[in-house]
């Protein structure tokens, strides 16, 4: 797990500046402080920050091939790099390495950039072939780890954190206010862009290659959702499954240093440490999360649990309000995009402590519900659809007894009430966002005149109808899950999963995300998957006969952070005054009367929780990177200035 970094200038007589490279991975020291490394010639630049997991002493990159002719900078973990090593060398490929970095470059050598559907794991890298002038950047099938680049128009600059390419002072800072407005949709930034104009992301499964000064974008790999016909048992479906997650751990657990788990008290990583525990070749370590207070649902019982069941050495640590509240700026700083993600400083708190106790390396079970259905709204969704075709005519009925429903104290009924006279695919943006939750509700309330401008007529929502669209003709379950697969996994899920452990400068691996499961689970027949009230069946008939029956038959919890109490309580005055200083970007972006009522409506019971901490991390974005002062922490407007391209004066930069 490393940081990489590089620019590429379309004028051949443009030099790459040394201290523009060594600034660019200087910023993302966090995710490689074993090692720094460079490769320079001429208008090309490759820099990588290193956190040595395999091959502690040869593993140094940039790597090149015998003849210096192919340079890589890689930054992942490639599970099959052992047996594609024996294959090369069969072919007569020389190594100097033990590296998995170093079978990229044989295996371009041997396949070019089919090389990359070779590789099983987690990814990215920018190779350059000297020979071709030819640069490849690669992305890895569920984008768990992140690549975005920027095309100037003069150079290709890009980075596995956008902060390395804001200390470009070629790359200009301009707000996307449309992509604000997806933001607010999804409460995360699904697709393509950034809120920052120019910057984009590497799709997962693409890679993306430039030559003669050309962008070319190739996608590789796409998971491929199938109702099969035959009628395999649940237990037949269970043991082909059983064999494959064991596989599949064994081969995560590579690693030079130790290897832990991060426990939620769920099914998922309590299965993980099941399996891992079978492979470890030492003391196996596992870590969990508390929070402070009273009345906080508390996870740590099932974790140690299933620590105990398995044999794990156990730590724990707690998070409180004043925890949460400090970190905020550096998790805005570390997200990088606006992300209303609040388990995500829990799960940069657990990294830490992994960190402290001497483990580099955490397998967690991330992934789980999108590969095999498993959250309940998934079941509520396929029901509401299947009583909208039944009810026929009749659907104000339907939705005056979901509003019946609500006045009775369900709140959700008045949730299925709106969705009622909406088609499937106009109201299924992703598992967290429908057309009327708060924001989409109250965005002509809420908008200023700037806000709307940039933003009439937009489609936040393209991104996913696009998918859907895609999917026509697909079971309901199938759309949901390819929805939130390409979508809130890569965008949400696993932006937080790699930020917040990089963070802590921990490598986190996510083994029910390996392409081989989720290809066995998109497969699998739908009752496998959920049927009635189960979620999870194939799953949790798998570990049926390990996993502890406390943990296996319990509620869906993860990580519970009680933020939305936190912003009621001890922490409201922050949250007032950060978004209503004179100053903030909720001032000048959005109207100050629509942002109070959302406040007084939090304060007062009524929800709104995820639209508080959404407008709070918009805030404290905007002043991390876009250098406007909210009047929070202080050192917020250095950090902008730390990367804001009038203080970036690198000679010979590209300019």
């Amino acid at each position: 797990m490393c940081g990489i970094t590089g620019k590429v200038n379309f004028d051949r007589e443009q030099p790459v500046a040394p201290d523009l490279l060594r600034a660019m991975t200087g910023i993302v020291a966090h995710r490689g402080p074993d090692g720094d490394g460079h490769y320079l010639a001429g208008p090309v630049g490759l820099g990588h920050r290193r956190l040595s997991i395999i091959d502690l002493s040869t593993g140094d990159q940039p790597m090149t091939n015998e003849d210096g002719t192919i340079w890589v900078v890689f930054n992942g973990e490639i599970y099959n790099f052992a047996a594609l090593r024996t294959e090369l060398l069969a072919r007569g490929h020389v190594f100097k390495s033990a590296s998995d970095t170093e079978v990229i470059v044989h295996l371009y050598e041997e396949y070019g950039d089919a090389a990359v559907a070779r590789l099983q794991g987690m990814f990215a890298f920018a190779l350059w072939d000297a020979r071709r002038e030819r640069l490849l950047l690669a992305r890895d099938r569920v984008g768990i780890k992140p690549l975005y680049y920027v095309d100037t128009g003069k150079s290709l600059v890009f980075a596995s954190e956008i902060k390395s390419i804001l200390v470009d002072p070629t790359v200009p800072r301009e707000l996307d206010l449309a992509i604000v407005d997806r933001f607010l949709t999804y409460y995360y930034v699904p697709g393509e862009a950034t809120p920052l104009s120019g910057i984009r992301k590497l799709l997962p499964g693409h890679y993306l290659t430039l030559q003669g000064g050309r962008l070319a974008q190739t996608r590789y790999w796409q998971l491929q959702y199938e109702t099969p016909e035959n009628d395999e048992s649940l237990e037949a479906s269970a043991a082909r499954l059983d064999q494959l997650l064991d596989d599949t751990v064994r081969a995560h657990m590579i690693a030079d240093v130790p290897v832990g788990i991060l426990l939620s008290g769920g099914v998922d990583s309590s299965g993980m440490l099941h399996y891992a525990s079978r492979h470890a070749n030492g003391p196996l370590h596992s870590f969990t999360m508390g929070f402070a207070g009273q009345d906080v649902p508390d996870e740590r019982p099932y974790a140690r649990l299933a620590a105990q069941r398995f044999g794990s050495v156990h730590h724990e640590t707690t998070l409180s309000a004043d925890d949460f509240r400090d970190f905020l700026p550096d998790y805005v700083w570390h997200m990088e995009e606006p992300v209303c993600e609040p388990p995500a400083v829990a799960l940069h708190f657990v990294a830490r402590l992994a960190r402290e106790h001497g483990v580099k390396v955490v397998l967690s079970g991330e992934g789980g519900d999108e590969a095999f259905a498993g959250y309940p709204e998934y079941r509520h969704l396929v029901a509401l659809e299947s009583l909208k075709a039944g009810a026929g005519p009749a659907k104000a009925l339907l939705r005056t007894g979901f509003e019946a429903l609500n006045r009775l104290g369900w709140p959700r009924g008045a949730h299925y009430a709106a969705l009622v006279d909406r088609p499937f695919q106009d109201y299924y943006f992703s598992r967290t966002a429908t057309p009327v939750s708060a924001f989409n509700g109250l965005k002509r309330e809420l908008y200023g005149s700037v806000m709307r401008e940039a933003t009439g007529g937009g489609q936040p929502e393209l991104p996913t109808r696009r998918m859907l669209e895609a999917m026509a003709g697909q079971p309901l379950l199938n759309q949901m899950l390819c929805v939130d697969t390409h979508s809130w996994l890569p965008d949400d899920l696993l932006v937080k999963a790699d930020k917040m452990t990089m963070a802590a400068s921990v490598e986190l691996r996510v083994p029910l995300l390996d392409h081989h499961v989720l290809e066995f689970a998109a497969k699998l027949p739908l009752a496998h998957k959920a049927r009635g009230r189960s979620m999870k069946r194939v799953l949790a008939k798998t570990l049926e006969a390990v996993v502890p029956a406390e943990i296996l038959n319990r509620k869906k919890a993860g990580f519970p952070v009680p933020y939305d109490r936190w912003m009621r309580g001890e922490l409201r005055e922050f949250v007032r005054d950060t978004l209503t200083a004179t100053s903030s970007f909720c001032r000048h972006y959005f109207d100050a009367g629509a942002v109070q009522r959302i406040l007084d409506g939090h304060a007062a019971g009524r929800g709104g929780s995820k639209e508080v901490f959404s407008l709070l991390v918009l805030e404290l974005w905007n002043a991390q990177f876009m250098g406007l002062p909210t009047g929070a922490e202080p050192d917020a407007a250095i950090r902008a200035d730390a990367v804001s391209p009038e203080n970036a004066t690198f000679e010979g930069a590209g300019r």
